[in-house]
């Protein structure tokens, strides 16, 4: 079973935060993937992630939508206030069982939080019908005492026991023997499923999860391109085609529709700002590139030389024959259909309007065309708009920029400035109209089609000292942009980060 946490663990991503609107798409995009679980969010969090997990138990069917919980009754009652709509609801129960944890995080005893983890499992049982356990840092918890508390929550009720390396510390044959141990020492697991959870801190979060699979773990929480604290997750898309690859080591697999996997890796990548590296596995742009000439002789003969893989597997396609500037809404809605994506009439004209314009410059396909939908319908509500923008620059003269932007009462307000280069200039125009200045910590530029007339997409992170988060420190909002002018969509992104920024400032 496939436990995706992406729009929980994976927000805890810095640098991303998903709007409800954002999180409804996400989690839509991963019932069309098959996954087996949603873990849709963490309800006491905040009013925002209760309302995000609500709507998702309401809208999405399907997989089994999850929410995340402490071992305290108003957490509890938190998530089943979420989760309680969906037609598979399950809570996820978890408290800390290292001694690291109890000593320096909790200040509690292992009978104290025995206690809990019981009592808490059976408040959640006596709300929804399936529970979830996670004993945190149990990578490090002294293996007796896990297996204590493994039993109780089992007896309490939780029909899933997660195991999680919390921290990344585990190498694969030591995180093999911990759930081997599991499997033969706790008297009562035959009647919950086990399932893992790792992190990535030193680099073996898939290599982790698949050790624990082969010891008789079941289930596998994991994120879309392995997104999440600190050095992430197991990538769902790693761990998914490991187990199809290897079916002959394994004997498993999984239900996950794997043509969906590039399609959703995409989306997760153009909502969270996070940029897929080229050499990702799976789902990196060079995962199916052949350099060298002896490769390239190799694949030309038999794919399976150097292939172990089909890239239409996983839902690459070389197809560049899509639309014109002929083509009418009909045809855009049926192929937008096709790659998966519904829209309402008002995003249809949205989306087509965009689509026409690049039409009359190009023969538009299906990057081109996701790329298009990213960019008009995963942005936030805008409070100031882009309306123009105009640059001048070169080698012997000065940067500048003019920029018009529709404020939130239709009042278009236009200033100009000058910087060290095009973008920058429009940066510091863009600063002069909103009255901002956030301080730019990352900026990144990719080509998503191919060819002189390629849509580029811009990704930045900025962040502001006068929103600050729960820990005390400035909160980071991520942009992106699309457009074939490098330079508008490097405004987009810009923008688009802005209004995040003035809408978190606006609610503080």
């Amino acid at each position: 079973m496939i436990f995706d946490t992406t729009l929980r663990d994976g927000e805890q991503t810095p640098g991303v935060s998903f709007t409800p609107e954002e999180k409804l798409r996400i989690a839509r995009q991963l019932a069309r993937l098959g996954v087996d679980v949603i873990e849709a969010g963490f309800p006491a969090a905040s009013p925002g992630d209760l309302e995000a997990v609500r709507r998702i138990a309401l809208e999405v069917e399907g997989p089994t939508i999850c929410a995340l919980a402490r071992a305290k009754e108003a957490d509890i009652r938190a998530a089943w206030g979420a989760v309680r709509y969906a037609e598979r609801p399950r809570i996820h129960v978890f408290i800390a069982t290292s001694d690291i944890h109890l000593r320096h995080k909790l200040r509690l005893s292992r009978d104290e939080v025995l206690k809990r983890a019981r009592e808490m499992v059976a408040y959640a049982g006596s709300l929804c019908p399936d529970v979830e356990f996670s004993p945190e840092d149990a990578s490090r918890t002294d293996p007796a005492f896990l297996h204590e508390v493994l039993e109780a929550v089992i007896d309490a009720g939780a029909a899933t026991v997660n195991i999680p390396d919390t921290v990344g510390y585990a190498i694969p044959s030591e995180f093999a023997a911990l759930i081997r141990g599991i499997v033969e020492v706790v008297p009562n697991i035959d009647r919950a499923v086990i399932s893992v959870h790792c992190h990535d801190d030193l680099g073996l979060a898939v290599a982790n999860s698949l050790a624990a699979v082969a010891a008789g773990a079941r289930q596998v929480e994991c994120t879309v391109n392995g997104l999440g604290e600190r050095a992430g997750n197991a990538a769902l898309e790693e761990v998914v085609m490991a187990l199809e690859v290897r079916r002959d080591l394994f004997g498993l697999g999984t239900g996950i529709n794997t043509r969906e996997i590039v399609r959703t890796s995409r989306l997760v990548s153009s909502i969270s700002g996070i940029s897929v590296p080229p050499n990702k596995a799976i789902v990196g742009d060079n995962a199916f590139a052949h350099e060298s000439g002896v490769h390239q002789d190799g694949v030309l003969k038999e794919r399976s030389t150097y292939e172990i893989i089909d890239p239409k597997t996983v839902g690459f396609t070389r197809s560049e024959l899509v639309l014109g500037k002929l083509s009418g809404r009909h045809a855009v809605r049926e192929k937008l259909r096709e790659m998966g994506y519904e829209l309402s009439d008002e995003e249809l004209e949205r989306v087509f309007a965009r689509f026409k314009e690049l039409a009359d410059l190009k023969e538009v396909s299906e990057a081109d065309l996701e790329a298009i939908v990213a960019d008009e319908l995963f942005r936030p509500a805008e409070i100031y708009k882009l309306e123009q923008v105009q640059v001048v620059c070169g080698d012997k003269g000065i940067p500048t920029a003019t920029v018009a932007l529709r404020a939130p009462d239709g009042e278009v307000l236009i200033d100009s400035n000058h910087g060290t280069g095009p973008v920058d200039a429009v940066y510091r125009a863009i600063n002069r109209i909103v009255g901002e200045e956030p301080r730019l910590i990352a900026f990144s530029i990719k080509a998503i089609t191919g060819g002189l007339d390629a849509i580029g997409e811009v990704s930045i992170t900025v962040e502001s000292p006068e929103v600050r988060g729960e820990n005390g420190r400035p909160r980071i909002f991520s942009g992106q942009g699309a457009s074939t002018d490098i330079v508008v969509a490097s405004a987009k992104a810009y923008l688009n980060a802005l209004n995040k920024l003035l809408a978190a400032k606006g609610g503080q």
